[in-house]
């Protein structure tokens, strides 16, 4: 390790005929967990040296055989590293490009001072296996290397700062609380300028900030948080006042982020449209009743299709007896839930409007007609409505206008011209949300919905999950809109619970 005492300059080519030096003392040692996360991590870092403990290509052996995500990274990993070992000896480091800068991958072989016997019988695997990868960090630090470890298990990270060794998180395509997109913007005016505001006026008064495509601009009367209005940015010179929006004669936006929501989705040139917020502000719901809308009233999607993952709450209830459709009923009751409500209330418009027309009549019919037999006819009315509520869905699905779907079998199908809503997002992988979107075939609306702060993946929090980390790449294109809806509409219990708890 001379060579590595002395700091000495490695340089490399960058394909541009120049040369960059790469510190041959500055190592980052990554753990096994963050290959599994992002298969790409050697690929982060430029001008260092990665490395790679031997006991984590025996933790990627053990993982490869899994069918889920991991085991697709792990395999994705190892055929990385075969390609890079015809390149050179991984021993000794191997060069890797990385656009205009590059690094040198390394494998370092396990430490020799342990005694496998002794830490077998007093550690559990997992454990050991922990403190091999520690125990190389320490060595090459014993050696004069400026070394980090990279591991996204914070015990690892605590056990190395007791030792005074370097740790850090991978943060790489991570999203922080302060700077995720909300997909809107909020501005106070006095009530003369904002009943004065034109388009023109809006976009002189946003030139200064950074704005994305389909980007909502919110002014609010500084007096009065009731008096808004609502503009959305289409890029370039261009925006467009958002007027209030009516569905089924009856549903309206309650608050006006709902009102960005249903014009996002009821815009068919926007292809893929993210809602996050917290438990009742209406995300499932209003992405029904558009879908619905669409689909059966508008004839511009052939099918409503949804899909939630299959993540439980608390203790799994163990295997469900039927098929893929009764196994997924109770994993899909609030998508019976809303639609249903939605049922629910057309049935009640439509009551209303037939009491009318009764009433009318009336008053041009004697009033011999009214007694037990009409109210007997009535009551039988009634019920029927009830028994047609409550099979809203299945009438639905038999007619080819809804379909609930398992993310398990999505992989490989092309899915166009159809309105594709996949609910409880934040319990998804970015990868898996990009193996799913990518399904979408010509003519297809996709919409992800979610709440960020209410995850139920042990693997997952608000800055790695796929429906934060998706919305944040998709900014800036003129084909994606997001939404954070803020205020529940569900209850002033479910307000106070999203507040509070």
């Amino acid at each position: 390790m001379e060579e590595t005492k002395k700091s000495i300059q490695r340089p490399i080519g960058n394909g541009n005929g120049k040369e960059c030096p790469i510190r041959l003392n500055r190592i980052f040692v990554l753990d096994t967990n963050v290959l599994l996360h992002d298969p790409k991590a050697i690929f982060a870092f430029k001008g260092v040296v990665i490395g790679i403990p031997f006991v984590v290509l025996e933790e990627l052996d053990g993982f490869k055989k899994e069918i889920g995500e991991k085991g697709h990274n792990a395999r994705e990993v190892i055929r990385t590293l075969d390609n890079l070992r015809s390149q050179g000896s991984l021993l000794e480091g191997v060069e890797l490009k990385n656009g205009t800068e590059g690094a040198i991958l390394r494998v370092f072989p396990t430490p020799e001072k342990v005694d496998f016997s002794q830490a077998l019988s007093s550690l559990s695997e997992q454990t050991f296996k922990d403190n091999l990868i520690i125990q190389t960090v320490q060595d090459l630090s014993n050696q004069n290397c400026e070394v980090t470890l990279v591991t996204k298990d914070i015990n690892s990270r605590v056990k190395a700062d007791v030792l005074g060794l370097d740790a850090e998180d991978y943060t790489r395509g991570q999203i922080t609380y302060d700077s995720y997109y909300k997909g809107w913007i909020e501005m106070l005016l006095p009530a003369k300028d904002l009943k004065d505001m034109t388009t023109n006026k809006v976009l002189s008064l946003v030139s200064g900030k950074d704005l994305s495509p389909n980007e909502y601009i919110i002014l609010e009367s500084e007096n009065n948080p009731e008096n808004n209005r609502l503009f959305r940015y289409l890029g370039g010179k261009q925006c467009k006042e958002i007027a209030p929006i009516t569905i089924l004669h009856s549903f309206q936006a309650r608050n006006i982020q709902q009102l960005m929501a249903l014009d996002l989705l009821m815009d068919d040139n926007i292809k893929i449209v993210s809602l996050l917020g917290p438990a009742g502000t209406g995300k499932t719901f209003l992405t029904l009743l558009a879908g619905l809308f669409k689909v059966a009233y508008e004839k511009e999607y052939r099918k409503l299709m949804v899909a939630r993952p299959i993540v439980a709450l608390g203790a799994d209830v163990g295997y469900l007896p039927g098929d893929i459709q009764e196994k997924l009923h109770m994993w899909m009751q609030p998508v019976h839930d809303n639609l249903e409500f939605i049922s629910s209330e057309l049935m009640r418009g439509n009551e209303e409007d037939l009491q009318m027309g009764r009433e009318r009549e009336r008053e041009r019919k004697p009033r011999w007609r009214k007694g037990k037999h009409h109210e007997r006819e009535r009551e039988q009315n009634h019920q029927q409505k009830r028994y047609q509520d409550m099979h809203f869905v299945e009438k639905l699905v038999q007619k080819g206008i809804l379909s609930l779907e398992a993310i398990t079998y999505m992989r490989g199908r092309s899915i166009p011209y159809q309105y594709v809503f996949i609910d409880e997002v934040q319990n998804l992988t970015p990868h898996e949300v990009k193996t799913l979107v990518s399904r979408a075939g010509q003519g297809t609306k996709v919409i992800l919905a979610g709440d960020p702060f209410q995850i139920d993946s042990p693997y997952l929090d608000f800055t790695s999950n796929g429906l934060t980390v998706t919305t944040d790449k998709l900014k800036g294109s003129s084909l994606f809109g997001t939404a954070f809806l803020e205020k529940s509409e569900r209850s002033e219990l479910a307000q106070l619970a999203a507040d509070v708890l």
